[in-house]
């Protein structure tokens, strides 16, 4: 994985063509999502299983008005459907998945 990322420098890098690298898939979606490259992001979480990837898949789902279904994936992540605005989940999201890697 790559070395101890900020939020700031996990940000700054989406000036970039691409992502830092090696990232695990739910950050690479993640990084996807915030350069609004919706169907990117979800073609990387959308065959993984874990977590992480849910609650980036049901972040993707929230954010282009398919509630019903980000519903569900925040159930398979285990995380309580998020209310706030949009890029404060992405940051929430960027946050969590940087501490732990």
């Amino acid at each position: 994985m790559v070395a101890a990322l900020t939020l700031s420098e996990f940000r700054a890098s989406l000036k970039k063509a691409k992502p830092p690298a090696p990232l695990a898939p739910a950050l690479a979606a993640l990084w996807w999502a915030g350069k609004d490259e919706w169907q990117r992001a979800h073609g990387i979480v959308m065959n993984e299983g874990d977590a992480d990837c849910a609650w980036v898949h049901a972040y993707l789902h929230r954010r282009e008005g398919d509630l019903d279904n980000s519903h569900y994936w925040y159930r398979q992540a285990g995380r309580s459907v998020a209310d706030g605005s949009l890029p404060d989940e992405w940051s929430k999201i960027a946050r969590t998945l940087l501490d732990a890697h």
